[in-house]
């Protein structure tokens, strides 16, 4: 069964989760520098299959849109472009990096562990994919 990845997208860094052969699990499984997003994605989708890309779109507790929610706009259709064959779908992102540090806490990092916002990204992805599976399996 193909993979189902996840993408929490930042200017600089993008965090990036999969889930497990039979999609139950979510997993982090990187964090990139944005600009090499589509490069990644090329090199990664050769060695594995996947099903579905979920990007996390941020809002505001209103739900209007953010000051990032243009960029996640433009990488989605430059992803879309790419990979025609893999539907592309926007999960709320609300929450995730705040998410992301208590996990990181909750799992006893240190202090110094928790700046790294590389780590933050890649969690987040997680999270957002966790919540996509739990919310449409």
């Amino acid at each position: 069964m193909p993979r189902i990845l996840a993408i929490d997208y930042g200017l600089k860094r993008t965090g990036i989760a999969v889930t497990d052969p039979l999609q139950i699990i979510a997993t982090g499984l990187t964090t990139i520098e944005s600009p090499k997003l589509i490069e990644f994605l090329k090199a990664y989708f050769k060695k594995e299959a996947v099903e579905k890309i979920i990007i996390g779109e941020p809002k505001n507790l209103d739900d209007s849109d953010t000051h990032a929610t243009a960029p996640v706009r433009n990488v989605i259709e430059k992803i879309k472009k790419a990979f025609p064959g893999i539907p592309v779908e926007k999960a709320d992102e609300r929450y995730t990096s705040k998410m992301a540090v208590q996990a990181m806490i909750d799992m006893g990092m240190k202090k110094k562990q928790r700046r790294n916002k590389a780590i933050i990204d890649e969690i987040a992805a997680t999270i957002i994919l966790q919540e996509y599976l739990h919310h449409n399996q």
